[in-house]
């Protein structure tokens, strides 16, 4: 039989990966001693195993997570941080995204909150899921020019159709009224449908007079704490004086 024409067709199916594994079996006697379906199950196997990685590189691009490097076999599980590992664990099997459920994360400024939902949401992604990282700022800002070029809607509905939404250091600035409605109208679309993690320095019994107006603090919070996870980071702060820009973990 001839390979060349199969792994031509091969190609042409868009099966590069097969086809060099197909190429690279040839060199191994060894291989010739297992069965047809011994290496069969080799060649899906790499072709699998290469658009997985490419979909996991196209997810955490679209991600932007802060900390790319964050991921959840990294967390440091410290004394001092009251940090249960099996809820990590808990969190690890991702089941809180199926069932629709946020994480809300907070503790001291350098305790790993950010490292934390990074990596929970690169956790996601390897799991299928989509994710996407704003800061809070960076997000209002970002609704306030779509309001203003007229594609609110459109950014409104992109928002809402990513699994994960990870918005990081919540409660950093007094909020404006527009604001107020910004996040309520994100939050409105996700709630019961998809995931959002949250990171503040500010504790959760002080968001509601964060938000001060009483109609939205009272909308907010319950989409936003209702069934939630809720983690509380403690102890110093992680990041080293000579090297700010170490990832707390």
């Amino acid at each position: 039989m001839l390979k060349e024409p199969t792994i031509e067709k091969l190609k042409a199916l868009k099966l590069d990966t097969m086809a060099a594994a197909w190429t690279e079996q040839a060199t191994h006697p060894d291989t010739a001693r297992l069965s047809f379906d011994e290496r069969f199950g080799l060649l899906v196997d790499a072709e699998w195993l290469n658009r997985e990685n490419k979909r996991l590189g196209r997810v955490l691009r679209e991600a932007k997570l802060r900390i790319s490097s964050a991921c959840i076999e990294d967390i440091d599980h410290d004394a001092r941080r009251e940090l249960d590992r099996a809820v990590v664990r808990q969190l690890a099997a991702c089941r809180w995204i199926v069932e629709h459920q946020n994480v809300l994360i907070t503790g001291p400024t350098g305790t790993g909150k950010t490292y934390v939902a990074c990596a929970l949401a690169q956790q996601a992604c390897r799991k299928g899921y989509r994710a996407v990282y704003r800061r809070a700022s960076r997000l209002f800002a970002e609704l306030a020019l779509a309001r203003a070029d007229g594609t609110y809607a459109r950014v409104l509905a992109k928002l809402a159709k990513v699994d994960v939404l990870v918005l990081d250091d919540w409660a950093m600035a007094p909020i404006t009224d527009p604001e107020r409605r910004d996040l309520l109208e994100v939050l409105e679309d996700r709630y019961g449908a998809r995931s959002t993690i949250v990171t503040s320095q500010v504790p959760q019994k002080r968001w509601h007079e964060h938000i001060a107006d009483p109609t939205h603090a009272d909308a907010i919070c319950d989409r936003l704490i209702h069934n939630a996870h809720r983690l509380n980071l403690k102890g110093p702060s992680r990041r080293r004086p000579e090297d700010a820009t170490n990832p707390a973990k």
